[in-house]
């Protein structure tokens, strides 16, 4: 039964990332105002690997980062002849060493490092089948080992279901553009985000709701106006991204 449930995981990921039409087309679209072509972009969470994909074809270099197996297997089948795509199995934390993985093979886009961001979205409506169903080791690095090995990004992507705090803890340099996820039942991940990115460096933010890749502000709100977005949600609405712009860029 677990490796049905791994497979069918797997299966679900590929059909929301690769086959749904025209959806390449609209993220490409969306990520030609933030990624131009010989820009160096981390992908933290690569899961599928369709920023990847997408990364690749506006130009840019890409170091990905992924901790789950099956995906970082995908990954180095879809990605791993290209030059131009570094890929790592790992996850991105505070510190360096391990941590534990808590793995939901049904649903593995919801697989955490977070046992906290865990428990807390079970009381959200959208998370009522999930099922985080074994834990498994996993190796940890840092967004500043990361430029410190691979070069300063022009923009991250962290998408890693509540540790989005901590991977921009183990962040010391601040970076011209990037997105972290938010999800109304544990808003406070976003908040700290926030609060972090402020210590950076001034940043300017945006939002995005589900995979409409929509930017749904007409301008960039301020740290306070971004803070009072996410604290007025509604409880149960959609999760998205919050973009972060360096002033000036």
């Amino acid at each position: 039964m677990g490796m049905l449930s791994r497979s069918l995981g797997v299966a679900r990921s590929a059909i929301i990332y690769y086959r749904i039409p025209f959806r390449s087309r609209r993220l490409e679209a969306f990520y030609s105002q933030f990624v131009s072509e010989g820009d160096l972009c981390f992908d933290i969470g690569a899961h599928a690997g369709d920023r990847i994909r997408c990364w690749r074809r506006l130009g840019a270099r890409v170091v990905a980062v992924e901790p789950q197996e099956d995906f970082f297997w995908i990954l180095q089948r879809l990605y791993g002849r290209d030059p131009s795509v570094t890929l790592l199995q790992s996850a991105v934390g505070r510190e360096a060493g391990q941590a534990t993985l808590f793995v939901s093979e049904r649903h593995p886009t919801v697989t955490t490092l977070s046992k906290e961001w865990m428990e807390r979205v079970k009381t959200d409506p959208t998370f009522k089948d999930v099922r985080w169903s074994r834990s498994t080791p996993t190796k940890i690095t840092t967004l500043q080992t990361l430029i410190e090995s691979y070069g300063p990004p022009a923009f991250i992507k962290i998408d890693i279901e509540g540790y989005e705090a901590e991977a921009l803890g183990g962040l010391s340099t601040k970076v011209p553009l990037l997105s972290f996820e938010y999800i109304p039942a544990v808003r406070s991940v976003a908040l700290e985000c926030v609060d972090r990115l402020s210590q950076l460096g001034a940043y300017r933010y945006n939002w995005s709701i589900g995979e409409s890749h929509r930017l749904e502000a007409s301008d960039w709100l301020d740290p306070s106006a971004i803070k009072d977005m996410v604290e007025n949600l509604p409880e149960h609405a959609d999760s998205g991204d919050i973009y972060a712009k360096l002033i000036g860029v």
